[in-house]
Order: C-alpha cells, then sequence, then structure tokens
C-alpha cells in the first residue's frame, strides 16, 4: 500500500481532468471513497495519474447510459475532482484505491486523445462561504442535529458523530460530508454537489434531510464503499 501527500491547492490542477465516470455515486470534496479499478482503460487512468499528479474525476454517468457504455455516454456536467490518497496494486493487475475529494468541477469539452479513458477540459468551482460567521456556526449545529435525526438512534453513534464532525471544520466541509453520507437520490445529490453558495447549499440539504425523516426510515452509517 503506498500513500500519498493529500495536501491540494488549486493551481496545482492542469484544467484537464481524467473522468472516471460512475453510474451510482456523486462524489464530494472532504470525503474519501474507496475503489477497486479493474477495467483497462480505467487502469490506465490511474497508472497515469500516479505516476502524473495523482488527480481524477469522479462523474456521474447521465441518463440512459447503459447502451452505450463501452463507448462515451454522456455524464452529467459537474463532478468531484479526486487525489489519490492510497493505492495498492494487487498480483492481478488491478488496483485497490482510496480517493479523496478535493475541489469541485465544471467539465466543458471532451478531448480527443489516444489514451484508453475519457479526458475533458474542465475548470474548479471554488464556493462561497458565509460571511456571517455567528450565522454560519447557528447553521452548522441545526445542520448536524437534523444529520443525527436522520440516523439510528444509537447514543454512541452520536457521540462518535460529534468527535468527527466538531467545530474545527467548516460549514462547507460539514454539508459535504453528510451529504455523501446521507442516503438521498443522485439527482438530489447533485443538486448539493452543484451548489457552490454554502449557505444555499445547507438550506437544501437541511430540506432534503427532514423530507427524508418524514418518508422512510434511515439508511445504515457510514454508506457502503463503491466499486467500478
Amino acid at each position: 500500500m503506498t500513500d500519498e501527500p493529500l495536501a491540494f491547492s488549486s493551481h496545482q490542477f492542469s484544467g484537464v481532468a481524467r473522468v472516471f465516470p460512475l453510474p451510482n455515486l456523486v462524489m464530494f470534496p472532504h470525503v474519501m471513497q474507496a475503489l477497486h479499478i479493474f477495467e483497462p482503460r480505467y487502469r490506465a487512468m490511474f497508472e497515469e495519474a500516479i505516476e502524473d499528479d495523482r488527480l481524477i474525476a469522479l462523474g456521474l454517468l447521465a441518463p440512459g447510459w447503459e447502451k452505450d457504455y463501452e463507448e462515451r455516454p454522456r455524464l452529467r456536467p459537474t463532478a468531484c475532482l479526486c487525489r489519490i490518497a492510497t493505492h495498492q496494486r494487487t498480483p492481478q493487475g488491478t488496483y485497490n484505491v482510496l480517493l479523496l475529494g478535493v475541489r469541485r468541477l465544471q467539465l466543458g469539452r471532451e478531448l480527443t486523445t489516444d489514451k484508453l479513458f475519457r479526458c475533458f477540459e474542465a475548470e474548479i468551482t471554488e464556493e462561497r462561504e458565509p460571511g456571517d460567521e455567528d450565522a454560519a456556526a447557528a447553521l452548522q449545529q441545526q445542520l448536524l442535529a437534523a444529520f443525527k435525526r436522520s440516523m439510528p438512534k444509537i447514543p454512541q453513534a452520536y457521540e462518535q458523530l460529534d468527535q468527527l464532525l466538531g467545530s474545527q471544520i467548516t460549514l462547507g466541509m460539514l454539508t459535504d460530508i453528510v451529504s455523501y453520507t446521507i442516503d438521498l437520490d443522485l439527482d438530489c445529490k447533485l443538486r448539493l454537489l452543484e451548489e457552490c453558495d454554502v449557505l444555499r447549499r445547507t438550506r437544501l440539504l437541511m430540506d432534503a434531510i427532514e423530507a427524508r425523516v418524514r418518508g422512510a426510515g434511515a439508511r445504515t452509517f457510514p454508506p457502503d464503499f463503491s466499486a467500478n
């Protein structure tokens, strides 16, 4: 297992994203996602990234992707830029990787290359943190309380959550962690990823959580990992 440096600044991104499309996962900054990489085209993608800047983007396939999966199915335009945190090559030549989401991306034109995988022009979209720190702190407590209401009634889990999501993280980070973790439909999660204004994103997320609490039961915390 090889560990990589996790620090990231926007100038490290070249403006061209290697995009790993997934049908059922919306990735967010500030969270980690495990993947098992076995298709040759995506093994080539990760091998290039490991040797280069350790950056890939996780994108969401648009509806109808099944009939064109082996070619170039349409992608939703918002993706998450990720840094490879750890990677391990198996004896079979596949990879187990752990990705850290670092920034939101807006995908542009797809590039024509001789590579096995897809590359897009892309632009980092920076989020807008609230200017009122007191209002942000109050919203953070409201969001944490709403998140707890959506979880099973397990006191130990609440204690762990308080430790994990303490006051040291920003409201924007908290919204991303909760958006990734909670069981919401893909369109809702994509709207949360698209929203760069932290206050609007927080309110959208809280509305979604309250609707979920009123509707269905809570999902197990944390969510399962995904494989390609």
